[in-house]
Protein backbone atom coordinates (compact mmCIF):
# COMPACT_ATOMS: atom_id res chain seq x y z
CA UNK A 1 0.00 0.00 0.00
CA UNK A 2 1.66 3.05 -1.24
CA UNK A 3 0.75 6.11 1.07
CA UNK A 4 0.36 9.77 0.21
CA UNK A 5 0.07 12.48 3.05
CA UNK A 6 -0.56 15.55 1.60
CA UNK A 7 0.78 18.20 5.02
CA UNK A 8 -1.16 21.86 5.07
CA UNK A 9 -0.06 23.54 7.62
CA UNK A 10 1.34 27.07 7.02
CA UNK A 11 3.83 27.25 9.81
CA UNK A 12 5.59 23.61 10.09
CA UNK A 13 8.40 25.10 11.20
CA UNK A 14 6.70 26.75 14.22
CA UNK A 15 4.43 23.88 14.70
CA UNK A 16 5.15 21.15 17.54
CA UNK A 17 2.86 18.68 16.54
CA UNK A 18 2.65 18.71 12.68
CA UNK A 19 6.09 19.17 12.67
CA UNK A 20 6.58 16.24 15.12
CA UNK A 21 4.40 14.10 12.94
CA UNK A 22 6.08 15.07 9.79
CA UNK A 23 9.40 14.19 11.29
CA UNK A 24 8.20 10.77 12.32
CA UNK A 25 6.28 10.06 9.03
CA UNK A 26 9.33 10.99 7.27
CA UNK A 27 11.01 7.47 8.71
CA UNK A 28 8.28 5.95 6.95
CA UNK A 29 7.99 4.59 3.47
CA UNK A 30 5.01 7.22 2.61
CA UNK A 31 5.65 10.72 0.23
CA UNK A 32 5.60 13.65 2.03
CA UNK A 33 4.09 16.31 -0.12
CA UNK A 34 4.64 19.60 1.93
CA UNK A 35 2.48 21.78 -0.13
CA UNK A 36 2.36 25.24 1.71
CA UNK A 37 6.32 24.85 1.68
CA UNK A 38 6.09 23.30 -2.16
CA UNK A 39 4.09 26.27 -3.46
CA UNK A 40 4.51 29.42 -1.42
CA UNK A 41 2.64 31.32 -4.52
CA UNK A 42 -0.45 28.99 -4.14
CA UNK A 43 0.00 28.38 -7.89
CA UNK A 44 -0.23 24.77 -7.88
CA UNK A 45 1.69 22.20 -10.97
CA UNK A 46 -2.07 20.03 -11.67
CA UNK A 47 -0.15 17.36 -13.51
CA UNK A 48 2.23 16.94 -10.34
CA UNK A 49 -0.38 16.77 -8.02
CA UNK A 50 -2.88 14.75 -10.00
CA UNK A 51 0.07 11.83 -10.50
CA UNK A 52 0.86 12.01 -7.14
CA UNK A 53 -2.92 10.96 -6.48
CA UNK A 54 -2.75 8.54 -8.85
CA UNK A 55 0.32 6.63 -7.63
CA UNK A 56 -0.88 6.10 -4.49
CA UNK A 57 -3.46 4.22 -2.73
CA UNK A 58 -3.80 5.76 0.35
CA UNK A 59 -4.40 9.99 0.66
CA UNK A 60 -3.73 11.55 3.72
CA UNK A 61 -5.05 15.16 4.42
CA UNK A 62 -2.36 16.43 7.55
CA UNK A 63 -4.21 19.93 8.94
CA UNK A 64 -4.31 21.95 12.03
CA UNK A 65 -8.03 22.34 12.51
CA UNK A 66 -8.81 26.34 11.92
CA UNK A 67 -11.74 27.97 12.36
CA UNK A 68 -14.12 24.35 12.50
CA UNK A 69 -12.16 24.03 9.18
CA UNK A 70 -9.64 23.63 7.22
CA UNK A 71 -6.25 25.92 6.14
CA UNK A 72 -6.76 27.66 3.15
CA UNK A 73 -4.39 26.40 0.94
CA UNK A 74 -6.23 23.21 1.61
CA UNK A 75 -9.60 24.23 0.03
CA UNK A 76 -7.60 26.32 -2.88
CA UNK A 77 -5.65 22.99 -3.50
CA UNK A 78 -9.35 21.03 -3.47
CA UNK A 79 -10.87 23.59 -6.41
CA UNK A 80 -7.77 23.18 -8.46
CA UNK A 81 -6.59 19.98 -8.41
CA UNK A 82 -10.07 18.06 -7.94
CA UNK A 83 -11.43 18.85 -11.14
CA UNK A 84 -14.38 17.67 -13.16
CA UNK A 85 -13.94 15.13 -15.64
CA UNK A 86 -10.63 14.34 -13.22
CA UNK A 87 -12.07 13.56 -10.04
CA UNK A 88 -15.86 13.85 -10.24
CA UNK A 89 -18.49 14.19 -12.68
CA UNK A 90 -18.70 12.29 -16.38
CA UNK A 91 -15.29 10.42 -16.70
CA UNK A 92 -14.05 11.73 -13.44
CA UNK A 93 -13.33 8.62 -11.80
CA UNK A 94 -9.53 8.47 -11.33
CA UNK A 95 -9.50 8.57 -7.61
CA UNK A 96 -12.27 5.75 -7.53
CA UNK A 97 -11.55 3.43 -5.23
CA UNK A 98 -8.57 4.93 -3.06
CA UNK A 99 -8.52 5.50 0.93
CA UNK A 100 -8.68 8.73 2.28
CA UNK A 101 -7.55 9.73 5.93
CA UNK A 102 -7.78 12.64 7.89
CA UNK A 103 -4.84 13.27 10.55
CA UNK A 104 -6.47 16.16 12.18
CA UNK A 105 -4.22 18.40 14.99
CA UNK A 106 -7.30 19.87 17.26
CA UNK A 107 -6.58 22.91 20.26
CA UNK A 108 -9.66 22.26 22.04
CA UNK A 109 -10.27 18.98 23.96
CA UNK A 110 -12.57 16.22 22.42
CA UNK A 111 -15.30 16.52 25.39
CA UNK A 112 -15.57 20.25 23.86
CA UNK A 113 -16.13 18.80 21.07
CA UNK A 114 -19.58 17.36 21.69
CA UNK A 115 -23.24 18.30 21.64
CA UNK A 116 -23.66 20.81 24.66
CA UNK A 117 -19.94 21.32 24.91
CA UNK A 118 -17.96 24.39 23.95
CA UNK A 119 -17.81 24.19 20.28
CA UNK A 120 -21.00 22.00 19.77
CA UNK A 121 -20.56 19.44 17.38
CA UNK A 122 -18.16 16.45 16.73
CA UNK A 123 -14.74 16.69 14.58
CA UNK A 124 -16.77 13.98 12.56
CA UNK A 125 -19.55 16.45 11.86
CA UNK A 126 -17.49 19.28 11.23
CA UNK A 127 -15.53 17.54 8.58
CA UNK A 128 -18.31 16.65 6.73
CA UNK A 129 -17.64 18.63 3.22
CA UNK A 130 -14.49 16.51 3.45
CA UNK A 131 -16.24 13.16 3.96
CA UNK A 132 -18.39 14.18 1.06
CA UNK A 133 -15.38 14.75 -0.97
CA UNK A 134 -14.51 11.22 -0.60
CA UNK A 135 -17.95 10.23 -1.26
CA UNK A 136 -18.14 12.38 -5.03
CA UNK A 137 -14.41 11.40 -5.87
CA UNK A 138 -15.41 7.47 -5.20
CA UNK A 139 -12.93 7.47 -2.38
CA UNK A 140 -13.20 5.38 0.75
CA UNK A 141 -13.31 7.47 3.77
CA UNK A 142 -11.77 5.76 6.67
CA UNK A 143 -11.50 6.86 10.65
CA UNK A 144 -9.69 9.85 11.00
CA UNK A 145 -6.76 10.42 13.36
CA UNK A 146 -7.55 13.51 15.86
CA UNK A 147 -5.10 14.92 18.10
CA UNK A 148 -7.20 17.02 21.10
CA UNK A 149 -5.34 19.76 22.84
CA UNK A 150 -2.90 20.10 20.63
CA UNK A 151 -1.81 23.58 21.90
CA UNK A 152 -1.43 22.31 25.14
CA UNK A 153 0.57 19.05 24.88
CA UNK A 154 3.82 18.01 26.68
CA UNK A 155 6.35 16.58 24.41
CA UNK A 156 5.95 13.39 25.39
CA UNK A 157 2.12 13.37 24.61
CA UNK A 158 3.27 14.76 20.57
CA UNK A 159 5.76 11.70 20.84
CA UNK A 160 3.25 9.85 21.88
CA UNK A 161 0.52 10.87 18.87
CA UNK A 162 3.45 11.05 16.55
CA UNK A 163 3.91 6.86 17.07
CA UNK A 164 -0.18 6.34 17.40
CA UNK A 165 -0.14 8.29 13.80
CA UNK A 166 1.88 6.23 11.96
CA UNK A 167 0.35 3.14 13.12
CA UNK A 168 -3.23 4.60 12.73
CA UNK A 169 -2.18 5.65 8.83
CA UNK A 170 -0.09 2.47 8.01
CA UNK A 171 -2.82 0.20 9.30
CA UNK A 172 -4.03 -1.67 6.66
CA UNK A 173 -6.96 -2.86 8.34
CA UNK A 174 -7.84 0.83 9.05
CA UNK A 175 -10.00 0.13 6.16
CA UNK A 176 -13.25 -2.14 7.21
CA UNK A 177 -13.59 -4.20 4.42
CA UNK A 178 -9.73 -5.53 5.10
CA UNK A 179 -10.71 -6.38 8.88
CA UNK A 180 -13.79 -8.13 7.73
CA UNK A 181 -11.89 -9.99 5.24
CA UNK A 182 -9.33 -10.87 7.60
CA UNK A 183 -12.03 -12.67 10.37
CA UNK A 184 -13.93 -14.46 7.44
CA UNK A 185 -10.32 -15.71 6.75
CA UNK A 186 -9.81 -16.79 10.10
CA UNK A 187 -13.34 -18.36 10.59
CA UNK A 188 -12.98 -20.22 7.83
CA UNK A 189 -9.49 -21.44 8.37
CA UNK A 190 -11.20 -22.80 11.85
CA UNK A 191 -14.40 -24.23 10.20
CA UNK A 192 -16.53 -21.15 12.33
CA UNK A 193 -19.52 -20.67 11.16
CA UNK A 194 -22.02 -17.88 12.44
Amino acid sequence: MKVLVNVFHPNLNESKVNKKWVERLQRENVTINNLYEKYPNWEFDLECEQKLLLEHDRIVFQFPFYWYSTPPLLKKWQDDILTFGWAYGTGGDKLKGKEFVLAISVGGSQKSYQAGGYNNYTISELTRPLQQTANLTGMEFLSSFVLYKSVVASEQEIEKSAEDLVKHVLNPELNPAAGLKRILSEMAEKDVTL
